[in-house]
C-alpha cells in the first residue's frame, strides 16, 4: 500500500485515477520527462482495471460503421485508425517494462446463431477495410477445435486479441510509471479540482498544483465532477473463477487456450488463467448495485457452455463496475484549458483506456488532433435523470436479450 498525499505539492500533471486510463496516461507523459502525480482514492486497480476479464477487444463498443454513419465518414476514418492501437500499446508496455501479467494471444468472438454469424463475417469485412490484420472465421466444427462446446454456429479468430491478468498489468504499469519518477499516492480521493491557469486538486490531508490535470475515475468519481457523472451510468458485471482445472480439462474446454466472448448483446466471457482455473463472467447489473450472489447468476451460463464442469467447485466470485454512455462511444473532452477527463468506454475498456492514455498524453504536448476527434463526439445525459435511466436502460438490455435468445 502506496502511503496517502499528506503535504501541499507541485507537478506537471496531476492524474486522477490509478486505473488503466490513469496509468497509460502517466506511463506516456513520464516517458516524455514530465513530472507526473497520481492519486488513488483507494488502491491501484481497484476499479474496473483490476477486475475485469482481462480480454484484448479491439475497437470500441460501438463499431465503426456504426460511428461512419452517425457521425460521418471522416470522423470514421480517423476513429477507424485508431480503434486497433490500444492493444499494441498495452503489449509494448508489457514488453519495454517486462511486466509479469500472464499475455496470451488469440481472442475469440462466438456466435449463437445464424444472424450473429453473419454479423461476424460483417464485422471481419468491416476491420479489413481499416486495415486490421489477422482475422480469421471459423466455421461450427473448426470452432469446436478451439472451444470445447457444441454451443456456437461459428465464430471470428482476431489473432492480435489475448488475455492476461488484469490487476497484475495494471500494478506493472504502475511500477513502470515510478520507475520514471512519477509519484502515486493511495487512499487519497480527490475532493475538488479548482480550475486557472494552475488547477489545484484538493485532498483531505493535501493538495496538488499542476500545470494539467486527467480525471480518470471513470465509474468511480464518487460525486468530484456531477456535470461529467449525469453523462454516464455505473454498471456491474459479474466474474467467477473456478478452482484449478486439470490440463487435461483445460485441453478440452479451450484446447488453443484462446480468451472467448459471445455475441449476445449481454455476453459471455471467459478463459483461462495462469494457473489453470477457468474465469467465467457476464451479466450486467445496471445501477452497479451489487447482487446478492454472483455464483447464482454466471454459474448456469457456464454450464450451459462446458456442461462437463457441473460440480466444480468456483474459488472466487467478484463483481466491479464500468462506465456506460448513452451511445456506448468513449466521452473524452476537456474542461477550461487545462483540465482533461476521459470515461465511459461501455465494456471496451482494457484498449480504448490504453489508447486514450496515448492521445491524452500527445494533447498535453501539443498535438490534440487526435484527441479532439473523440472530444467532438456528442455527449449526451441519460434521459429520466438518475430517478429512470436505470428502468429505461434495463428495459433496452431486456429487448436486445429477448433478441438474442429468439435468434432474430
Amino acid at each position: 500500500m502506496r502511503p496517502p498525499l499528506k503535504e501541499h505539492i507541485k507537478t506537471d500533471v496531476c492524474i486522477i485515477g490509478a486505473g488503466y486510463t490513469g496509468m497509460s496516461t502517466a506511463l506516456h507523459l513520464a516517458e516524455a520527462g514530465y513530472r507526473v502525480t497520481v492519486l488513488e482514492a483507494s488502491r491501484i486497480g481497484f476499479g474496473a482495471s483490476g477486475r475485469n476479464g482481462g480480454q484484448i477487444v479491439n475497437s470500441y463498443s460501438r463499431d465503426i460503421d456504426f460511428i461512419e454513419k452517425h457521425y460521418g465518414k471522416d470522423v470514421g476514418k480517423q476513429m477507424g485508425q485508431m480503434a486497433f492501437e490500444g492493444g499494441r500499446i498495452l503489449r509494448r508496455f508489457v514488453r519495454d517494462y517486462n511486466i509479469q501479467c500472464d499475455l496470451k494471444e488469440g481472442g475469440i468472438f462466438a456466435a449463437c446463431n445464424r444472424r450473429q454469424f453473419n454479423e461476424l463475417e460483417e464485422k471481419k469485412a468491416l476491420w479489413e477495410s481499416h486495415g486490421h490484420e489477422g482475422l480469421e472465421l471459423l466455421d461450427s466444427k473448426q470452432t469446436m477445435e478451439h472451444i470445447g462446446t457444441d454451443r456456437y454456429t461459428g465464430a471470428l479468430i482476431d489473432h492480435t486479441g489475448g488475455h492476461f491478468h488484469p490487476l497484475n498489468l495494471v500494478l506493472g504499469e504502475a511500477a513502470a510509471v515510478e520507475s520514471l519518477g512519477g509519484t502515486i499516492y493511495e487512499a487519497t480521493p480527490a475532493i475538488s479540482i479548482e480550475e486557472g491557469s494552475m488547477a489545484v486538486v484538493k485532498t483531505e490531508h493535501g493538495s496538488v498544483t499542476a500545470d494539467y490535470v486527467l480525471v480518470a475515475g471513470n465509474a468511480y468519481l464518487n460525486g468530484l465532477l456531477p456535470k461529467l457523472e449525469s453523462k454516464a451510468m455505473p454498471c456491474g458485471t459479474q466474474v467467477i473463477a473456478t478452482e484449478p482445472l486439470p490440463e487435461d480439462v483445460q485441453k478440452r474446454l479451450l484446447p488453443k487456450d484462446n480468451c472467448v466472448e459471445d455475441c449476445n448483446y449481454l455476453l459471455d466471457y471467459y478463459r483461462l488463467s495462469g494457473d489453470g482455473r477457468l474465469i467465467y463472467g457476464g451479466g450486467v447489473t445496471y445501477g452497479a448495485r451489487e447482487p446478492s450472489k454472483v455464483e447464482s447468476l454466471i454459474v448456469p451460463n457456464m454450464l450451459k457452455t462446458f456442461p462437463e464442469l457441473r460440480g466444480t467447485k468456483v474459488d472466487y466470485a467478484w463483481t466491479g463496475n464500468f462506465l456506460l454512455t448513452l451511445m456506448r462511444l468513449p466521452q473524452f473532452g476537456r474542461i477550461g484549458s487545462n483540465v482533461y477527463y476521459a470515461q465511459g468506454y461501455s465494456g471496451h475498456g482494457v484498449t480504448c483506456s490504453h489508447l486514450a492514455g496515448k492521445v491524452i498524453s500527445d494533447a498535453i504536448r501539443g498535438q490534440a488532433e487526435r484527441f479532439d476527434v473523440f472530444a467532438g463526439l456528442p455527449q449526451y445525459r441519460f434521459p429520466g435523470g438518475r430517478l429512470f435511466r436505470i428502468p429505461f436502460t434495463a428495459m433496452g438490455a431486456w429487448y436486445y436479450n429477448m433478441r438474442d435468445q429468439l435468434g432474430v
